[in-house]
């Protein structure tokens, strides 16, 4: 076998690499990079690049603390298709030589490692990451970039794709260019909202794809003089942007282990992955913090028909087959697509959350129960209480709330300085919630100003 950094570097002359960007990402998954040139690669590779993991980002760090050095991982090499000579590299965080335990990356491959070497197996997700694209007027409020994009019903609308074509297919020809195998892109259910679908792979490398194609289309839409969010919820009449998670278990020699031709419950699915399905189910309130998790999160759940078209947010806790209506669908046999994960999620502790409930219905060998077939958004909230399907929580302090009573995500996230990560990701994410609550928004004074 060859040296991985003297192949990489062999590539990258090859490819023409001026610039590496080191890249990780804070607890929110914020690219967080420095620009090393070419004449430095071997100083990159051997050490890192340095950072003040205080100024970074929620990292676990104070200004008292070591720098963090991003590692780069020669595997994860992405060169920039619309910026020649510049290539990414992500990198895990290592502070005084060891990986640190706050950084997702981490994180998520410490799980990974363990689920190779205890079963023999390994984890394969696709995501699909929906975005709005934007642009500011005069006065620097946001619409929508297309103005023509008003539509009652605008998904799948061929005007509306065919108006962004410049965008989409650009788009399309950085990931092909790249090897991600995009396969299709279309307009979404809200105004102004796209998709851009490409083909699963292991864990770590759709994690790392999930960063950089966030990055990539915001870059793209700037480049376009468009404005491009994964918000979940940019406004409040307009579907919510998702990031569904598909996953499968596989073992390291790529046998499929969530196949089963024999489905008595028709769903094509073995009795590893209704396991699996039932840790989701097990654990889909209190992993509602990791997938969720922002304020705005909760205003794209179950908050009505937008006049866009539908919610497509799954508001409860249930699964069945190719229904939408549902946190978790079974598209098709061999892989569950989480509908619940949101644009905001970092893609790392998404998984990794998930990953650690699905695993823990596998040790327990839970039983789902019988898939819904129902339409969760028409039927009445005292039939679903009467079938005790439990509703998502409501707010991020709720969720949060959820997230710290579950010892099993507690022991998967792992241990930082100190505590648990569980605790940091709460303590931060609390902060975050109290800084929102604290203010006093339009709605209120329209409301209570002259009622009172």
């Amino acid at each position: 076998m060859g040296n991985p950094h003297e192949d990489l570097k062999a590539r990258a002359q090859q490819d023409g690499i001026e610039f590496f960007l080191a890249m990780f990402v804070d607890l929110h998954g914020k690219p967080c990079a420095k620009a090393v040139p070419m004449s430095s690669f071997d100083m990159l590779m051997d050490g890192g690049a340095g950072f003040a993991g205080f100024a970074a980002g929620d990292l676990g760090q104070s200004p008292a603390d070591p720098d963090l050095a991003a590692v780069p991982d020669p595997a994860s090499y992405t060169p920039l298709p619309w910026k020649p000579g510049v290539a990414v590299l992500h990198c895990d965080p290592y502070v005084d030589g060891e990986p640190w335990p706050y950084a997702p990356r981490v994180i998520l491959k410490r799980q990974l490692d363990a689920l190779a070497a205890e079963r023999g197996w390994k984890l394969m997700t696709g995501v699909e990451a929906e975005y709005s694209l934007l642009r500011r007027t005069e006065d620097g409020k946001l619409e929508i970039a297309d103005a023509l994009d008003s539509s009652a019903k605008p998904c799948y609308e061929v005007k509306g794709l065919t108006r962004m074509w410049d965008h989409l297919s650009n788009l399309s020809k950085c990931m092909n260019a790249l090897g991600w195998g995009n396969y299709a892109n279309d307009h979404e259910d809200g105004n102004g909202q796209f998709e851009n679908n490409f083909v699963f792979s292991d864990a770590l490398t759709t994690a790392d794809r999930a960063i950089f194609f966030r990055y990539m289309v915001h870059m793209l839409a700037h480049d376009a003089g468009m404005t491009a969010t994964f918000m979940p919820k940019p406004f409040s009449t307009v579907t919510g942007n998702g990031m569904h998670m598909h996953q499968s278990l596989w073992s390291l020699d790529d046998e499929p282990l969530f196949d089963d031709d024999t489905d008595g419950r028709g769903l094509g699915l073995s009795k590893t992955a209704y396991s699996y399905l039932g840790g989701l189910m097990e654990h889909g309130r209190s992993v509602a913090a990791m997938i969720c998790p922002t304020v705005n999160s909760y205003k794209r759940i179950g908050v009505g028909k937008p006049t866009s078209g539908s919610t497509w947010a799954p508001a409860y806790v249930a699964y069945g087959g190719n229904n939408r209506t549902l946190m978790l669908r079974v598209p098709e046999g061999g892989r569950i697509e989480h509908r619940g994960v949101d644009g905001s999620a970092n893609p790392y502790l998404a998984a990794a959350a998930l990953l650690a409930a699905g695993l823990d219905g596998v040790e327990r060998e839970l039983d789902p129960g019988e898939p819904v077939h129902d339409d969760l958004f028409a039927l009445p909230s005292e039939e679903v209480a009467r079938r005790n399907i439990a509703h998502l929580p409501r707010t991020l302090d709720a969720a949060v709330g959820e997230l710290v009573t579950d010892t099993v995500l507690r022991k998967a996230l792992g241990e930082v300085p100190g505590g648990d990560f569980i605790d940091y990701y709460a303590k931060v994410k609390r902060a975050e919630f109290e800084e929102y609550h604290a203010k006093v928004s339009d709605w209120e004074i329209e409301r209570y100003l002259t009622l009172i």
